[in-house]
């Protein structure tokens, strides 16, 4: 390239070519062609260059700081705007909360009405007549800049906006002010709308309404649940006394309540309710200390109020309050979950609202089961000659497994009498009716015995009595429960441990399939097992229980392993609107043959076991098919039979409580039997309610080739007897789990009680009645 070649290309932007590949033209020619193509590459490395300095110059011209400050003045000033036309255009209606109660019908599943809830207790106080220390835990618990605030919490109604719009629902920041304006102008929808009008209306109720005022209103319109508005209804109705004379301490736990008014009502409360309930009365008080409202050494000494009993309502008599309560709690828990509410909006949802509620409960069902409780129980009661008759509580409930439709329900002699549900408390351990659900746990994690066994109906287990549980070390946990009477089993399959309810046994079988897999399975199945921890002793069933909590366990064991919920509301409707209930049927949560295998076993309790007398031998049982399993607490403090045909599940319960204190009690010589189980009364009360109503004799569908309904029974010979008892090496020695080839014990039908040391009886006595004494038909069998 000469030099006048290379002055041009550095001129076009180029720079010398590399020399150019070989080419059918001349050298020359190649490299004036590189050159130029070298030229046009860095022209254009100059173009995008400033293209991009261009763009980059475009966005900074765009999006200037002052552009940004400028449009977030609009922005401001455009919202204030919006702001200014919504206070303008937005008025203060005329309050009129009594005008928006109305009754709310009940109705049974025919259609036909059961009750009408619906007349307001609220009786309106000056707020002169409630002392000041009174008034001011209300602010303490609510709202402690209320006598200086605007009457809006700007940061909490754009908290509750953005939850709204996000759909997280409300969480706190309303002022007294604000919660006024919301339930005696408005109402407990939670939509932007709603939110926007309270925010309008409680800044124009603060510039014309005195803050005395306001809090009268507010203390006077809030709901305080057991169906009281306003204080003076729930000075009565907690603790017998006009609001004129509340203390200090009732009126803080009054003003604590407002947060979650059933939750919160020490009547009913749960242990956790109990504690939080505590807590925010602690809260209340404290504030009023930092407040200067209260003197600190007052505060100190001051003792938790517990409140009276409640009053039942005039129509509620009977069962129907039980009802009505579980229906409100169903509907409420369901508000809260689609409407995004807090506990206390739900209630005041609910409460004389309007409702027309169509209950599952079958008439038919029902009046069987309330006989069936009085001639099996109540009438064999004399609280006049035994002070124990006087402590003894039934609770039932009765679900159909392919629906989950709750068609009868016992939750006491009478809801005016008895405000607890028992149908539907926690409180009382389920027992030995806990034992299935370790079984099916097991089942469902194929889960081994520590010689490597895989657990089924016929896994042999060592059932002496206190036998120490051992882990898959071989090492002792701590714990070895004693089984009934503390009867030695020696070598015993899964089979008759179940049918005899062997405690040491299912202890060892929750170790070895691991308890934190049996809480896992038992939640699944629809108990509340809370924060409990993966313990041993759980296996006993030590934890809480409802009968409706049992009755859907069992539910999904019938339903092949599919998740029972059991519900009472057929449908709920307000104003022409229906709320959709959630399917009680749910998803598949333990396989179909882990469920059916546990029914075929649980068929052997009543053929062969613990429910024998009472179910199995019952006249009217008319050859019907039945599953189920006896319990018995430690202490006799509980009575269990939960059972089930294919086409209905009922769990009873009994329960020991004090008549006086509530408190749990011992049920011995309750009838005058030596103790209650749950082969006795509970059993009884179930088999004259079932065969009562039970349908067409079906069989269980059953995908098994496992337990006693699809395997023939072996009753021993009279000598086989004697070489069952256990010897001194059976307490020692390692279970095995492979069967023999003869049974070493009788698997569904023959008692395996050692004939010369252990205190059991046949199935047909009482264990704890004198051999002198004719058999109890209320106390049939020494079940767990």
């Amino acid at each position: 390239m000469g030099r006048a070649e290379e002055r041009k290309a550095r001129q076009r932007g180029g720079r010398r070519a590399a020399p150019p590949a070989r080419s059918s033209g001349t050298p020359s020619e190649g490299v004036v062609t590189g050159g130029r193509a070298a030229a046009r590459k860095a022209a254009q490395g100059k173009k995008n260059a400033k293209n991009a300095k261009n763009g980059k110059s475009a966005i900074r011209r765009l999006f200037t700081w002052k552009k940004i400050l400028g449009a977030f003045f609009a922005f401001c000033l455009l919202g204030i705007g919006a702001f200014v036309v919504m206070y303008m255009m937005i008025s203060v209606p005329k309050g009129n909360p009594d005008a928006q109660k109305q009754s709310n019908i009940y109705k049974y599943n025919d259609g036909s009405t059961m009750a009408r809830e619906g007349d307001t207790n609220r009786e309106i106080v000056d707020l002169a007549e409630v002392p000041k220390p009174v008034q001011h835990t209300f602010v303490a618990a609510e709202n402690k800049s209320f006598y200086t605030d605007a009457g809006v919490d700007l940061k909490g109604t754009a908290r509750g906006l953005i939850n709204t719009l996000s759909g997280k629902g409300k969480q706190g920041g309303s002022t007294i002010t604000q919660q006024y304006v919301k339930n005696f102008y408005l109402d407990q929808d939670q939509t932007v709308t709603r939110k926007l009008k309270e925010l309008v209306i409680s800044l124009k109720v603060d510039r014309t309404t005195s803050k005395d005022k306001i809090l009268a209103g507010y203390i006077n319109t809030s709901y305080y649940g057991r169906g009281a508005y306003g204080i003076q209804a729930a000075a009565q109705d907690y603790y017998r006394v006009d609001a004129k004379n509340l203390s200090v301490e009732q009126g803080a736990y009054l003003a604590a309540l407002l947060q979650a008014p059933s939750q919160y009502d020490w009547a009913v409360a749960s242990d956790t309710g109990k504690k939080l309930v505590q807590a925010r009365w602690n809260y209340v008080l404290d504030n009023m200390v930092e407040q200067g409202w209260l003197n600190k050494t007052k505060r100190d000494a001051m003792t938790f109020p517990v409140p009276k009993e409640p009053k039942a309502a005039p129509g509620m008599e009977g069962q129907k309050g039980y009802f009505i309560k579980l229906a409100k709690q169903q509907l409420e828990k369901q508000l809260i979950k689609q409407e995004n509410i807090t506990q206390d909006e739900a209630e005041a949802r609910v409460e004389n609202s309007g409702w027309t509620i169509t209950l599952n409960i079958d008439k038919k069902k029902q009046a069987q089961l309330e006989k069936s409780v009085k001639s099996q129980l109540t009438s064999q009661l004399d609280p006049k000659k035994r002070a124990v008759d006087k402590n003894v509580q039934a609770g039932a409930a009765s679900v159909d497994p392919k629906t989950g439709k709750i068609v009868a329900l016992y939750g006491g002699q009478d809801y005016t009498k008895h405000y607890i549900s028992n149908a539907n408390r926690t409180d009382y351990q389920p027992a030995s009716t806990f034992k299935p659900v370790i079984l099916a746990a097991a089942l469902e994690n194929a889960s081994e015995t520590q010689g490597g066994k895989a657990i089924g109906a016929n896994t042999i287990y060592d059932g002496t009595s206190k036998r120490q549980v051992v882990d898959s070390n071989g090492n002792k946990v701590g714990f070895g429960p004693e089984n009934e009477d503390d009867a030695d089993y020696g070598k015993v399959t899964v089979q008759t441990a179940m049918d005899k309810s062997i405690n040491s046994v299912f202890a060892q079988m929750g170790v070895d399939v691991g308890m934190d897999k049996v809480l896992e399975t038992a939640t699944k199945m629809g108990m509340d097992t809370g924060e409990l921890k993966a313990l041993p002793a759980y296996t006993l069933g030590t934890m809480g229980a409802s009968p409706i909590q049992m009755a859907g366990v069992y539910a999904t064991l019938d339903n092949h392993g599919k998740q029972v919920t059991p519900t009472i509301i057929k449908s709920a409707e307000q104003g022409g609107t229906e709320v959709q209930m959630p399917d009680p049927i749910g998803d598949q949560v333990i396989s179909r043959e882990a469920a059916d295998t546990v029914t075929s076993v649980l068929t052997g309790v009543v053929d062969d076991g613990t429910a024998k007398v009472s179910v199995a031998q019952n006249p009217a049982r008319d050859g019907r098919k039945v599953a189920g399993k006896t319990g018995t607490s430690d202490d006799n403090l509980s009575a269990w039979f939960t059972g089930y045909t294919p086409d209905l599940v009922t769990s009873v319960g009994l329960f020991g409580e004090n008549y006086k204190t509530h408190a749990q009690s011992k049920m011995y010589k309750t009838a005058g039997l030596p103790r209650v189980n749950g082969g006795g009364f509970p059993a009884q009360i179930w088999a004259e309610y079932t065969f009562g109503v039970a349908g067409e004799n079906t069989k269980f569908d059953l995908d098994t080739d496992q337990g006693a309904a699809v395997q023939p029974s072996w009753t021993p010979s009279p000598s086989a007897s004697v070489s069952d008892t256990p010897s001194a090496s059976a307490t020692t020695k390692k279970p095995t789990t492979s069967a023999p080839a003869t049974p070493v014990t009788p698997t569904t039908s023959a008692p395996v009680t050692p004939t010369t040391s252990a205190p059991v009886t046949p199935t047909t006595s009482a264990p704890v009645t004198p051999t002198t004494s004719p058999p109890n038909p209320f106390d049939p069998n020494g079940d767990q």
